[in-house]
């Protein structure tokens, strides 16, 4: 959702050397396309940690430009919210953006490797995280090698009655139909696969890569968090696509062009270079047809007073 938000994991050239800072604008668009959803999520978490939970500080873990970061700062109106990136570019949009929102007095930044944060936390801040009453991490937690560990990790910085959320699931996005009039129809499902395998070579090529059967609920229990529950929100932008959901799915397709086409075949790599051809009538600039579906779910869990 926020974050680096993957819409499927199609990233760059390397599987796990990833550009985010060239990414920035992309996960801008991302995240200005899903405000809506981003504010009923903030919303929605704040409900499930409840008027007697007083929430001091909120962490955005993995936080990418910030999007979601000023969004606690708008719905949490008493906290401080702290956008966490490995990335100083992505932070300086972060802060640029909370400026821009005014809210840049109750919006900070750290800069951290996820994995180096937790490992050298002590709960108050000196060399790690800091505590906090509610973390967020969307898409982040899957970049690193071992998720069970980095779960274990962000649970103990919360606060007792703290509340973690982690957006991991969901459905793949959809913007095209079966049949485009180019190429062979049923594109968009060879595109999940070739992603799939991506994704796959990406995580297995992480250092400290760990199996993990991805039962999110059970691997939030098995961290020490109670009241483990999900949630689902939808982005449903019909078609025709505004120019903002536009340039978001030409800079995603242009993402999957270079980091996938040796998992597809030719035919399949002269549709997508038809869809990104800016001048092309059945580009994905130009069609009447394109729309914008997905799915994201928050999986959540308490950390319940010793």
């Amino acid at each position: 959702m926020s974050a680096h938000s993957d819409s499927g994991h199609g990233h760059g050239h390397n599987h796990t050397d990833i550009d985010w800072e060239v990414m920035a604008a992309q996960l801008e668009d991302s995240g200005e396309l899903q405000l809506p959803l981003l504010r009923r999520t903030a919303v929605r978490l704040r409900e499930l940690l409840g008027p007697e939970t007083e929430v001091r500080r909120i962490l955005d873990i993995g936080s990418g430009p910030g999007v979601m970061t000023c969004v606690f700062a708008e719905v949490f109106a008493d906290a401080e919210a702290v956008a966490v990136d490995g990335t100083p570019g992505l932070l300086a949009r972060a802060l640029a953006r909370a400026e821009r929102l005014g809210v840049g007095g109750r919006v900070a930044v750290r800069h951290a490797e996820l994995s180096e944060a937790l490992d050298g936390g002590d709960g108050h801040g000196e060399g790690g995280l800091g505590a906090a009453d509610l973390v967020w991490s969307s898409r982040a937690v899957h970049h690193l090698g071992d998720q069970q560990r980095v779960l274990n990790g962000l649970a103990g910085v919360l606060r007792p009655g703290g509340l973690l959320a982690v957006a991991e699931g969901g459905l793949p996005m959809r913007f095209l139909p079966r049949d485009i009039g180019i190429g062979r129809p049923g594109l968009q499902a060879r595109l999940d696969a070739a992603q799939e395998h991506w994704f796959e070579i990406m995580r297995a090529e992480l250092p400290g890569s760990t199996s993990v059967v991805e039962d999110w609920p059970a691997m939030l229990g098995r961290a020490g968090l109670t009241a483990v529950g999900r949630f689902t929100s939808l982005l449903d932008l019909p078609a025709p696509l505004g120019e903002t959901g536009r340039a978001y799915l030409h800079a995603h397709l242009t993402l999957l062009r270079e980091a996938m086409s040796e998992s597809l075949d030719v035919e399949d790599r002269k549709t997508l270079d038809v869809l990104l051809d800016p001048g092309a009538p059945e580009g994905i600039l130009r069609r009447p047809d394109a729309f914008l579906l997905s799915a994201t779910t928050v999986f959540t869990g308490v950390r319940p007073a010793p």
